[in-house]
Formats: C-alpha cells, sequence, structure tokens
C-alpha cells in the first residue's frame, strides 16, 4: 500500500511539473500524446523543461535528488541543457534529531557516547541525503594506538535509508523501464542501464567501511604529496554506518577572498589540481569521483597551507591500465591535433565497431575539434573537449564506458575549481608536461624497465621450477594416456559427424533430384530422358 501511494505521489509531482515535456515530441503514444496537450489543470508550465524536472527531484526527495545528481554526470546521454540545470542539484536536506544521531552512533560503535568521545557536538556541522557529520574529541586510548585526545569528524548514515532507498530504487526502475518502452530515443538513453548504475553507487555510500577504507587508499597514494592532504580513518571507531575519522581544518574552495586573505597563491593552488587529476587517474588508477566544492578544502595553516583537503569519499572511479593508456595516447593526440590515432584508438580500444571506416571518424572528430582548436588555449575547455568526443563517439554507436563518464564528471569539476579560482588557467598546458612524462614513463623505456622489474618477483619464483614441470610433463604416463584418450575420442565423434554429414548431404540431394523430377520433368540420374 506504502509503496502505491508513493508511485501516486510520483506521478502527481510528474504531472504538475509537466515532466511529460521533457521528452514529448518523442514520446510514441499518438493518443497519450493528444491528452497530455489538453491537461493543463493544475500545471504550472511557464518555467522551462529542464527547470521544472529540477524541482521535481526536489519536491520529491533526497534520493530522487541524489538520482539527479547522478543523471547529470551522464551528458552523452543528456541533452544540454538538463544535463546543466540537473548539475545545479544540490542536497538540501534539514538534518535529522541530534538525539537519534547519538542512537545510531551507539548503535554503530557498540559503546555510548561517553565511554568513546570526551566531548561531543550535537548539532551537525554538515548535513547531506544520505549522512550527518558531527564535530568531536576522541578520548585517549593507547591500547587503540590513541595516545593523545583526537579532534574528529563522525559521519552517520540516517536512519532508515535502506528501506527508503529499496523502495524508491524499485520505483526508478519500473519509470526507467516505461521510458524505455513509451518514448522513440529510449532504448538509445539506456534508461534501465542508468538506474543500476545508480543503485550500484547509492550503495556504495551506503557502506561507510567502504567509504572508509576508500579514503585510506587515497590517503596511501599521496601519503608524501605536497598537494592534496586525505584524513586519517580512525578503523577501531568504523563500523557500516558511522565513520570516524581526523578533523581537518581548511577554508572551502569557492571562498577565493579569505583565501586570497590568507596568503595563499591562487595561481599556484589551480594549477595544482590539475596536477591531483592526473595524478589519480593516470599514475594511480583511482581517483575521488565527487569532487565539487562542498567536499573540497584548502589549508591555510601550518603544515597544509596551500595544500588541497579532500573530504567524503563514498563515490571513487577506477581505471585499468587499458583505460589509462587510452586517455593518454587520446589526450596527446588532440595536443597534437592529430585526429587520425584518436580515431584509430577508438577502434583498437573496441568501444567503435568493427566495421567503423576510421577516415569517416575521423572527420567527424575533425570537423567538432578544428572550431575549437581556433580560439587561444586558455579559453578552450578541457571537459567540453572530452564531452565532444563523446558526443561524435555515440554516432558511432560507441558504449561510453561508465569509469570514463565517472572521470568526466571528476574533470569538469576539476576545471571549474580551477577556472574559478584563476580565470586564465591554461589546462592544455599545465596537464601537456605531466600528460608526456606518464607516457614515457610507461611507454617508453622507463616503463619497460618498471614491468621487467615488477614481472621479476614472479620469474625468480617459476624459472626454477620450469626443469621439474618439463620433467613431469614428459614422464607423467597416467596423463599421457588420458590426453592419448582424449584426442580417440574426438577422432571418433569427428568420424561419427562426418558420416552423419555425408547422410544428410546424400539425403538433400536425393530430395532435390525428386523435387525436380516430379515439378519440372527433369530427368533423374540413370533414366532415359
Amino acid at each position: 500500500m506504502m509503496r502505491l501511494l508513493r508511485l501516486a505521489r510520483i506521478f502527481i509531482t510528474a504531472y504538475r511539473f509537466g515532466l511529460d515535456e521533457v521528452a514529448f515530441s518523442n514520446l510514441k503514444s499518438p493518443w497519450l500524446q493528444r491528452f497530455l496537450r489538453l491537461a493543463t489543470f493544475g500545471r504550472n508550465l511557464s518555467a522551462p523543461r529542464a527547470v521544472r524536472l529540477r524541482l521535481a527531484l526536489e519536491d520529491l526527495g533526497p534520493i530522487f535528488v541524489k538520482f539527479g545528481q547522478a543523471l547529470s554526470t551522464r551528458r552523452d546521454l543528456l541533452p544540454t541543457d538538463i544535463a546543466e540545470e540537473l548539475a545545479k542539484l544540490q542536497d538540501r536536506v534539514p538534518p535529522f534529531d541530534s538525539a537519534l544521531a547519538v542512537r545510531e552512533i551507539e548503535r554503530g560503535l557498540g559503546r555510548s557516547i561517553d565511554e568513546v568521545f570526551q566531548s561531543f557536538e550535537r548539532a551537525p556541522v554538515a548535513s547531506a541525503s544520505i549522512a550527518q557529520v558531527h564535530l568531536a574529541v576522541l578520548k585517549p586510548d593507547p591500547s587503540r594506538g590513541i595516545g593523545h585526545a583526537r579532534d574528529v569528524a563522525v559521519k552517520v548514515l540516517r536512519p532508515g535509508m535502506r528501506a527508503a532507498i529499496e523502495k524508491d530504487l524499485g520505483l526508478l526502475e519500473v519509470g526507467a523501464m516505461l521510458v524505455e518502452k513509451l518514448w522513440r530515443d529510449g532504448r538509445r538513453l539506456r534508461a534501465r542501464a542508468v538506474v543500476a548504475e545508480f543503485d550500484k553507487i547509492l550503495h556504495d555510500e551506503l557502506d561507510l567501511m567502504r567509504e572508509a577504507a576508500n579514503a585510506s587508499q587515497l590517503r596511501r597514494n599521496f601519503a608524501n604529496s605536497l598537494l592534496l592532504r586525505v584524513p586519517e580513518m580512525y578503523w577501531d571507531y568504523c563500523s557500516g554506518s558511522v565513520l570516524v575519522m581526523e578533523r581537518m581544518r581548511g577554508v572551502p574552495v569557492n571562498q577565493v577572498e579569505r583565501l586570497r586573505a590568507a596568503g595563499i597563491d591562487i595561481k599556484q593552488l589551480s594549477a595544482s589540481a590539475v596536477e591531483v587529476f592526473f595524478t589519480q587517474a593516470l599514475r594511480d588508477g583511482f581517483f575521488h569521483a565527487d569532487m565539487h566544492p562542498g567536499n573540497i578544502y584548502v589549508g591555510v595553516e601550518g603544515d597544509d597551507a596551500g595544500r588541497w583537503i579532500a573530504l567524503d569519499f563514498g563515490i571513487v572511479g577506477t581505471l585499468a591500465d587499458s583505460d589509462k593508456n587510452y586517455l593518454a595516447q587520446n589526450f596527446l593526440a588532440f595536443f597534437r591535433r592529430d585526429y587520425k590515432r584518436v580515431a584509430e584508438l577508438h577502434v583498437e580500444s573496441g568501444w567503435v565497431p568493427s566495421a567503423t571506416r576510421v577516415d569517416d571518424l575521423e572527420s567527424a572528430i575533425r570537423a567538432v575539434c578544428e572550431p575549437i582548436f581556433d580560439r587561444p588555449l586558455r579559453d578552450i575547455s578541457f571537459s567540453q573537449v572530452l564531452l565532444r568526443l563523446f558526443e561524435t563517439s555515440r554516432r558511432f554507436n560507441v558504449e561510453v564506458q561508465p569509469q570514463l563518464v565517472l572521470l568526466q564528471k571528476t574533470l569538469f569539476n576539476i576545471e571549474g575549481l580551477g577556472r574559478q579560482l584563476d580565470p586564465d588557467l591554461d589546462i592544455w598546458k599545465t596537464a601537456r608536461p605531466f600528460l608526456e612524462h606518464w607516457m614515457e614513463t610507461q611507454m617508453g623505456f622507463k616503463g619497460l624497465e618498471e614491468r621487467l622489474r615488477y614481472e621479476a618477483a614472479q620469474w625468480s619464483q617459476l624459472l626454477p621450477q620450469l626443469p621439474r614441470l618439463v620433467h613431469q610433463a614428459l614422464t607423467d604416463t597416467s596423463r599421457q594416456e588420458a590426453i592419448l584418450r582424449e584426442v580417440r575420442q574426438m577422432r571418433h565423434e569427428t568420424l561419427q559427424r562426418n558420416r552423419l554429414m555425408l547422410i544428410g548431404v546424400t539425403c538433400f540431394v536425393a530430395l532435390v533430384l525428386m523435387v525436380a523430377w516430379v515439378f519440372f520433368g527433369m530427368p533423374l540420374p540413370g533414366r532415359d530422358s
């Protein structure tokens, strides 16, 4: 019953905000089109369709807001106006009751607040759709490696989120199915695949142990870095619903005047953002995929002065070596305006159908990119180039990989942050030396040397065993007999198939000759005409 009421509210909200017009022209059903044109009662259609979609998602609650945020990253699927409007969605969620938060924290830690914390601020410092954050001071506990009191941030999931999410995800799946059934472009939009991707992201965010592990990995990757600071996780105080981490102090990146007043070199800070991004993506293949201003601070005092500070590690992206190689070569080919190489990389990656002509794809990419390169490099948006590449690829039936969609979203965020700090930031000039160095270390002699050194550990174990393994293979008569039996069995089966095929062909030829004789009077072999 509750699900039916929720579904009814969703339909009423969609009707009230006129969401049928989001894809009105592509609706398959003519009678439904006519009905929606006539239905105007209780509807306010004065705002643009993208604005109405954003307002409807906000009205439906935190899960739909989160879905809108995830959907905004799929610029390879959405019209530009909708993608840009959905990117404005923010978690405007009021905090839940502090007493309830304390109860959830105690349940997650298995101990009372007073046992764990020297002090605990009951008013949250941040609240979002999935969780909220409280500040606290952790008690000294030498048995757990904590020799003195520590300033910490305590993140706790909203109670009842899992059940609410499962209900709304079920409804989103139904809605995605209807989109694919009712809209002409439904299959291309892959609505169900998008919902499945959102399902995975959301469930990952609901597991705070996973988030703590993500943070720990990123912290290890940047252990000796002067560019990025990642908080320490206190594992003895983390669970699936509660996360306790080092408290970070800094200034939100969008408060530029405060950063200037603190003496931060803004130009250097914006350039280091580009280096941090490419270090995560290409060196490590593991990157923070939710780097919007709310999750990124800048240190202004002590050793952290001028360093980026990352928070909220619920969404991370990973890249295989093949992905990293593809991206680096693509970026360098763009730098050099080598469109043929870009087209070849698409074909080599297997993302373009094998029948695609390289020269056709090269021509399409050139038509998109040449107008861009006629402008000064500092006026060219790196992320827009990647977006245009995806848009062109769509025409050639390229399946955009989820990990690259996350990477594209992160690149948009990084470029936005960098140019907000320094409008004259030349991302191309900043990124090119890093990319060329990465290509040299990965594809050149240095890369070969590193791979040989990595494989040496495996060879040191395998090489001494080779004589014994060869001897076993030659003297293991039972294994040899088994192989001979398999060969004989395969030979017997092949002969049987050949006999059956010969009989079948003979019968077929006889049947054809019989039909020819009956219908056309053609002479049969061995008979007089």
